[in-house]
């Protein structure tokens, strides 16, 4: 089974270099705006373990309490 068509490939590479979900990478690949930097949210591996932990309490990621700071920031990417 071939891969879907990607359009912006090198972005959609990076993505899942940095360990993005296939799904994930593909949706930010092929959005209009792919090529242009977007919001002012700052890096996961800045914020706090407490601001990820809300932000996964928000997206109801199960498991999110016994989580340390690494694994929320998979699960956020991951999500």
């Amino acid at each position: 089974m071939s891969r879907p068509r990607i359009k912006n490939e090198e972005q959609y590479d990076a993505l899942r270099d940095k360990g993005y979900s296939k799904e994930k990478s593909a949706r930010i690949a092929n959005a209009p705006n792919s090529g242009t930097h977007g919001g002012k949210a700052s890096a996961y591996e800045e914020r706090t373990k407490s601001e990820l932990y809300d932000q996964a309490k928000e997206l109801d990621i199960s498991g999110r309490s016994s989580m340390n700071k690494k694994e929320l920031i998979s699960a956020l990417r991951n999500h």
